[in-house]
């Protein structure tokens, strides 16, 4: 009985020996792990510092996103009692005092536009073209934009309506000071519309 007995503890006492070091191996190789884990970010770190850095640059004074977002809601509650109906654009657009304007690139202009319509590309509308094209604040001005005709792939490539010309077109008017602005709404058929259309040079229209 006394053999068993202490043959017995020396198995406990032994694979408890066994159990510790085991122990020790594992958090010696967690500790290794860690360390090599932490070694590897500090050798990262560096770069995501430096790519993190160069991407996010200091304010740049003459953009204002904010500003531009806060005009932009002010313009949409605008612009939305003055969307015109088909009719109603053509019967304004021939009162005395109105401007048409165009705001695509030129290239899209000349090769079709709203007869009687000023162009003044988006990209370009600045104080001072704004002051040479539309020097009255104050004057009635219709806007139109790609959107807005239909079966004229050419002159008129539609983009995504979240990214419609006249969206970006009336911001930009309101945010220089224009409130007498009006849109043409509905999308239309070039084939079958009433209203005018010009081309460069061209004596004729393009409307019915």
């Amino acid at each position: 009985m006394r053999t068993t007995h202490a043959t017995r503890r020396i198995a406990t006492l032994g694979l408890c020996s066994l159990l510790g070091l085991c122990a020790a191996a594992t958090g010696a190789s967690a500790a290794t792990t860690g360390t090599t884990a932490a070694a590897q970010n500090r050798a990262v770190a560096p770069t995501t510092t430096a790519y993190a850095g160069t991407a996010v640059a200091p304010a740049n004074p003459a953009i204002d996103a904010d500003g531009y977002l806060r005009t932009a809601v002010e313009a949409a509650r605008h612009r939305a009692t003055r969307r015109l109906t088909e009719d109603a654009f053509i019967a304004l657009s021939r009162e005395p005092g109105t401007v048409i304007l165009d705001a695509r690139s030129r290239e899209k202009y000349d090769e079709l536009h709203i007869r009687g319509a000023v162009h003044l590309a988006f990209p370009d509308i600045t104080v001072e073209n704004l002051a040479r094209v539309l020097p009255d604040r104050g004057a009635r001005i219709l806007i139109y934009c790609n959107n807005n005709f239909a079966n004229a792939p050419g002159p008129f490539p539609t983009k995504l309506p979240s990214a419609a010309l006249n969206l970006s077109t009336y911001v930009a008017l309101y945010t220089y000071g224009y409130r007498n602005v009006w849109e043409l709404g509905p999308l239309v058929d070039v084939r079958a519309t009433r209203i005018e259309f010009a081309s460069a040079g061209a004596a004729g229209s393009a409307g019915r």
